[in-house]
């Protein structure tokens, strides 16, 4: 647990005023250091109070606990959906609000723009001052709009942003709070995937979201404001709008399904992936590495065939947006032609201008929101299922009246599996009073770990009783170290006291491995940092607990890891000494400790076959070795340095989380203890990407000849899409020389004119389609297929990479590359491209 430094830059959106947040002022000092210099994480604000990780889980939990009251009541399922409504539903009503103001403004736009074409076509129908009238309400309306949609999207996009937070306060929570059987319907990378990927989709969901009704209610305003100005005609437009949005609920069903399917999917891949790097060396030894790369590329192929679907229902998502709006033009004044009703210059722009505030809802922002909601949904689902798996019950670790702290527990009985015939623990009693030694001892697999995580609420009875009063500190057999330094993993988050602190590194002989290491307890240690011994980690997890001051002290077995004469120091310095005043219950194989135990419990097949005294055993003539001398070989207590130690499988499954402990240390020719390896900060590039970064990105997906193609079916795409305009106004000329009778409707020449503008009019229109639809498809191909090649290539030098490597890069840095900036390339990139695009080509 690293220490925090303070946030000493206060926020200015607390005291800004109604114009700053208005039109965000109170970001212009920010702006104005990044003009001058990079920024770095030093000039960032501190999180308002109300944006706090843990004010925002604590609330959502809340409904969620609520929620989950009521289903237990009521025999149902609970619905994670419900409980974030609850939470969220006022700020998600206020800037629902606002949404409709935006699109009010934006549906009025083109009226006013009608009326001032009028008055230049016809000044008799609209007067000056009307003109002026229309042109200021016009330009309010601009105005008015470009506030409300940014004011929405950055307000959404911070709702999005407190949920997510939320929900990772929450899965971080219960990942913690997870007991054993649980833990064994769950994996690591269905916990990452989660946290890297799921949570996200609340970041985008929440843009979206309030378009699902305003864009109907928008759609309905159109249509009215469309019959109004061009009749009957504008009801073939409208019904190409919903047959396109029939399609686009189909493929929302569909992007569904394969949403699940590619989450399982990832979820293995992430899963195999986080195993491999964990097992790295073991890998090695056995030069590996082939058939694991063969492994993780046959996973990956079967999980990017389903993102490759889903892109392309995506890309036509996105290709609709494109060409919607061209079709509803050309069906509606087609329908006009046909009905012999003419059409003159300002019904043509407010007409197009109606059909292209319809495109932007209705076919990019509505489609979007059922996207983005069928992939939420799938993700709280996900979420869901993960928050109601069983928690270990939490003890009640309060002091009895009298006040005395104690563990007491009597005539205990446990399975692990249920369904199993024999008992993992049976008939256990004992009571340990403060100040008190309980060693418990027994040949292995005799039940003594699992009689500690009975203490700890994980092994529930099944008959008896277990009570514990007082605040309690674990060591459990395997010791594990957080990346950070090795004062931070003993603190673990209290306030430092140096001279308890140092009583602490005395008492559990840390202060010569200190010495020799260059930073002293500022030296970083854990995945990625200096590696410690077996020894050194089990003497750190030990001064962690010890530093915690907690009443109960509960020690699986953490002198096995060290040599004799360090293991008589902390049984004599710590645990004699330091913890004199505590309850302390020690598993142990040292039986030369026996007698200074103030109680004895010997367990073998998973009973009690003694307790007492040392001298009461020793009157009573009970042999105390004899549950030892079969099946209870020890391994050397003290590993060679640099040795890796492997776990065996009943270590693995007893161990209480699926935290991967570092086992691995130097080459055996090194001197372990005075390694010094330094953890390394990522590389980031800034400023501009460079032309070499897109065409590597490009050229990733797809050789030359293929790109090529692409961009002459851009080119002519957009060329398209411009002449469709340019001769729908050569058109509407033709139609209202007609009108004004400058031309003669039953003329040859007009007929051949008109003949011909039609003609082609419907071939742009079909081109703009064809080459719409392809470019998206292309596009998305070709990214998606880059995202694959960058994989197995980011694959492939993983595991050719040495053990250096693993040893100075954290497990979570590289397992990020495979989660969340992979899941980046498979989704957001090609829709960014896309995108960027279809827009940048609609503004030119």
């Amino acid at each position: 647990m690293l220490a925090v430094s303070p946030e000493v830059k206060t926020n200015p959106l607390q005291k800004a005023n109604f114009c700053s947040r208005l039109f965000v002022w109170w970001l212009n000092p920010l702006f104005k250091i990044g003009h001058k210099r990079k920024l770095e994480p030093d000039d960032m604000y501190s999180v308002l109070p109300e944006d706090r990780s843990q004010h925002l889980g604590k609330e959502l939990q809340r409904h969620w606990d609520q929620e989950v009251k009521r289903a237990q009541k009521d025999a149902q399922e609970p619905s994670l959906m419900k409980a974030v409504i609850k939470c969220y539903w006022k700020s998600y009503l206020i800037w629902g609000m606002f949404t409709f103001l935006e699109e009010g403004t934006r549906v009025v736009q083109p009226i006013f723009l009608g009326k001032m074409i009028s008055y230049v076509e016809n000044s008799n129908s609209v007067t000056l001052h009307e003109a002026y009238c229309y042109s200021a309400g016009l330009s309010a309306c601009v105005l008015m709009w470009a506030v409300l949609h940014h004011l929405y999207f950055y307000h959404m996009q911070r709702v999005g942003m407190r949920l997510r937070v939320a929900l990772c306060h929450m899965i971080y929570r219960k990942a913690l709070r997870l007991s054993s059987p649980a833990m064994g319907k769950t994996t690591t990378g269905q916990i990452v995937n989660l946290l890297s990927n799921d949570v996200n989709r609340f970041d985008q969901v929440t843009m979206f979201l309030h378009y699902l009704w305003v864009g109907p209610l928008q759609a309905v305003t159109v249509t009215a404001l469309l019959w109004m100005e061009i009749g009957i005609s504008c009801l073939a437009g409208m019904a190409v709008l919903i047959i396109l949005l029939l399609f686009q609920s189909c493929f929302g069903k569909l992007f569904s399904s394969l949403r699940s399917e590619t989450s399982a999917l990832t979820d293995k891949r992430i899963r195999t992936m986080n195993e491999i790097i964990t097992g790295i060396r073991t890998i090695k030894m056995n030069a590996w590495e082939k058939s694991f790369i063969d492994l993780i590329t046959r996973l990956r192929s079967k999980e990017i065939s389903k993102i490759l679907k889903s892109s392309y229902l995506r890309g036509l998502n996105l290709a609709s947006f494109f060409t919607v709006s061209k079709i509803m033009i050309f069906v509606t004044f087609i329908t006009n032609e046909l009905l012999d009703n003419w059409i003159i210059a300002s019904q043509v722009f407010v007409v197009v201008m109606l059909f292209e505030a319809l495109r932007f809802l209705s076919t990019l922002y509505f489609p979007m929101a059922v996207e983005k909601v069928s992939e939420a949904v799938i993700s709280l689902r996900r979420i869901k299922n993960f928050l109601s798996l069983d928690e270990i019950p939490q003890l009640n670790t309060q002091l009895p009246s009298d006040g005395e702290m104690m563990v007491d527990m009597q005539d205990f009985t446990a399975f692990w599996d249920e369904e199993l015939d024999s008992p993992t623990l049976k008939g256990i009693s004992f009571t340990v009073r403060l100040g008190e030694l309980l060693t418990v001892v027994g040949p292995v697999g005799a039940g003594k770990s699992s009689l500690l995580r009975a203490l700890l609420g994980e092994l529930p009875p099944s008959q008896g009783k277990v009570s514990v009063h007082g605040r309690i500190a674990y060591v459990s057999q395997q010791p594990w170290v957080f990346p950070g330094t090795v004062r931070s993993n003993i603190l673990f988050g209290k306030k430092y006291e140096e001279e308890r602190y140092e009583e602490v590194i005395k008492a559990c002989a840390l202060e010569e491995d200190l010495q020799n290491l260059k930073e002293k307890d500022l030296t970083v240690i854990g995945d990625g940092g200096t590696p410690l011994s077996e020894g050194q980690k089990a003497r750190v997890s030990l001064a962690r607990a010890v530093y915690q001051d907690a009443d109960i002290y509960l020690l699986d077995d953490p002198l096995s890891a060290v040599d004799p004469r360090v293991s008589r120091h902390l049984f004599e310095q710590c645990i004699r000494q330091a913890l004199k005043e505590k309850i302390t219950i020690l598993v142990t194989h040292q039986l030369q400790y026996l007698k200074d135990a103030s109680q004895i419990l010997i367990l073998k097949d998973d009973k009690t076959v003694e307790r007492g005294t040392y001298s009461e055993f020793l009157k009573s003539g009970v042999d105390i070795f004899s549950p030892f001398e079969k099946g209870n070989k020890q391994p050397a207590s003290s590993p060679v340095l640099g040795t890796p130690t492997l776990m065996s499988e009943s270590l693995v499954q007893s161990l209480p989380s699926p935290r991967p402990s570092l086992k691995d240390a130097a080459p055996e020719d090194q001197d372990t203890e005075n390694i010094q390896v330094t953890l390394p900060l990522e590389d980031y590039l800034e400023g501009k990407v460079g032309f070499k970064t897109y065409k590597s990105y490009f050229t990733a997906g797809a050789g030359w000849p293929v790109i090529t193609f692409l961009i002459l079916v851009n080119i002519t795409a957009q060329v398209a899409y411009i002449l469709q305009d340019w001769w729908l106004a050569f058109w509407a000329n033709v139609q209202s020389d007609l009108y004004s009778g400058a031309l003669i409707k039953e003329d040859v020449d007009t007929m051949i004119i008109l003949n011909w503008c039609l003609r082609v009019y419907s071939g742009l229109t079909v081109s703009t389609i064809v080459f719409g639809i392809t470019r998206s498809l292309l596009i998305i191909y070709i990214l998606v297929n880059s995202s694959q090649t960058w994989h197995n290539k980011i694959l492939e030098s993983i595991l050719r990479a040495s053990v250096l490597f693993f040893n100075s890069n954290p497990i979570g840095r590289i397992l990020n590359r495979f989660s969340k900036d992979i899941g980046h390339m498979d989704d957001l990139l090609p829709l960014i491209f896309l995108d960027f695009i279809q827009l940048r080509s609609a503004l030119e």
